[in-house]
């Protein structure tokens, strides 16, 4: 590659950061990693209506939560700026002037045209491979006008001067803009200027096979940065949204991500974004974690929840690491431990009492941990009071997990017997039947 690689992202600021635009932008980013180059944000800020701050802060939060560094950017500045299109107009006037030398544009009604030449386009796509658009009739492909009458330059010419001035090699984007192509390409043409390589990538569709819009789950980035998902697992879901590595392989870091990625992969068909998967994604990369990893990962949503992370939070935190999908779930899996009048899980206290053993059982359970002179037997301990009074030891292993947590799932018995320790394992026994006496 004889270029220094160097391809760029250019969302328009009239709203968050959608999972569709995540993706272009990924895709752009590895594509620069993965060949050394350049990462460039464009902000295409000439829709003053529609423009807000907001969105433009949305945009700029989400790129940097997911960890996609930028190189070149309105915040970052380079040598090819501003990188706000609303600051550009001089520069868009110093190209339009080129077509206007050379005769490619003519005034209609006060707006002006650029005149096609009428010739079949042939463009060779890095992901659709070879494609034709004929020209030659113009009542289907109109010339196009590139100035409104009010004088403001349209999407199609300011986005390919600005790829000219910035050294655009790679433009890699959604297949939607696959039939611009050959107008920008009759554009780089007209202004003298080789044009980039070019890479259409599939649309993402919901499963039913819709077109997914901004108000469907999981289209906003930001939801999952306060969702409990991890930035490196969000990438990897995004990255397998059309792309497909070789090999079976679906989990990767992001710097493996950035070591398997090309163009290649990319596949024709649309992808089918599917919630639940972008969940196991992230509880493969929560299981990757060791337990003090998981537990920092997991500390503001359980600071959020007003529970504490002192103590023993870095051990009871690990203990439920191999049960959750999101870390937002953490807080509501580990809260018992801390909370002295937990409550009970109706329908747990109910399956229980439907043990008609249950209550004589969890009443010797608590004579039997009150007696044990070492702790760590305290799981052995059920089984054998259950043994003893003719019952199998499953049929005091629930009745024990709510009686010590108020849930019918969490972490492992032995665990919370060790973390909760002797006296208020007893005292929640005891607590339990209570409940059911």
């Amino acid at each position: 590659m004889s270029k220094t690689v160097r391809t760029r992202f250019a969302p328009s600021p009239t709203g968050y950061l959608h999972i569709g635009g995540a993706r272009t932008a990924l895709f752009n980013w590895l594509y620069a990693r993965k060949h050394g180059g350049t990462f460039v944000l464009r902000v295409e800020d000439t829709d003053e209506e529609r423009n807000t701050d907001e969105a433009r802060a949305a945009i700029f939060e989400g790129m940097r939560w997911l960890g996609m560094d930028i190189d070149e950017g309105p915040n970052e500045g380079g040598e090819y700026g501003p990188y706000n299109q609303s600051e550009r107009d001089e520069i868009y006037e110093k190209w339009f002037e080129k077509l206007v030398a050379a005769e490619r544009v003519y005034e209609d009604d006060g707006a002006w045209r650029f005149r096609f030449e009428r010739r079949l386009m042939t463009m060779d796509d890095m992901v659709c491979g070879e494609v034709k658009i004929d020209y030659t009739d113009e009542s289907i492909n109109p010339d196009m006008v590139v100035r409104r009458s009010n004088g403001k330059f349209v999407f199609h010419f300011v986005n390919v001067v600005d790829d000219i001035e910035m050294g655009m090699t790679h433009v890699i984007r959604g297949e939607d803009h696959l039939m611009n192509t050959p107008k920008h390409l009759q554009l780089f043409d007209a202004l003298g200027v080789d044009p980039p390589r070019y890479a259409h990538i599939p649309l993402i569709l919901n499963q039913d096979g819709s077109k997914m819009s901004k108000r469907d789950e999981g289209a906003a980035v930001n939801d999952y940065a306060d969702g409990g998902y991890l930035p490196a697992a969000v990438d990897n879901f995004i990255a397998l949204l059309g792309w497909s590595p070789k090999g079976e392989e679906e989990i990767f870091s992001v710097a493996e991500l950035v070591e398997k990625f090309d163009l290649d992969g990319v596949n024709r068909a649309p992808a089918k974004f599917d919630i639940e998967k972008c969940g196991w994604v992230n509880q493969q990369h929560l299981l990757a974690m060791s337990g003090e990893e998981f537990a920092a990962e997991a500390a503001p949503s359980v600071k959020a929840a007003g529970l504490p992370v002192d103590g023993d939070y870095q051990r009871v935190a690990a203990s439920v690491q191999e049960k959750v999908k999101l870390l937002s779930e953490v807080p509501a899996m580990i809260s018992f431990f801390t909370d002295e009048g937990y409550p009970f899980d109706t329908d747990g206290v109910e399956k229980v009492r439907k043990n008609e053993k249950a209550v004589v059982l969890l009443g010797q359970l608590a004579d039997a941990f009150a007696s044990l002179a070492d702790w760590s037997e305290a799981r052995g301990s059920i089984g054998e009071t259950a043994k003893a009074n003719g019952a199998k030891p499953g049929q005091l292993m629930f009745p024990t997990r709510v009686a010590l947590s108020g849930m019918t799932g969490g972490p492992d018995l032995g665990e919370i017997l060790d973390i909760l320790g002797q006296d208020e394992s007893v005292r929640r026994v005891r607590r339990m039947v209570g409940e059911l006496s």
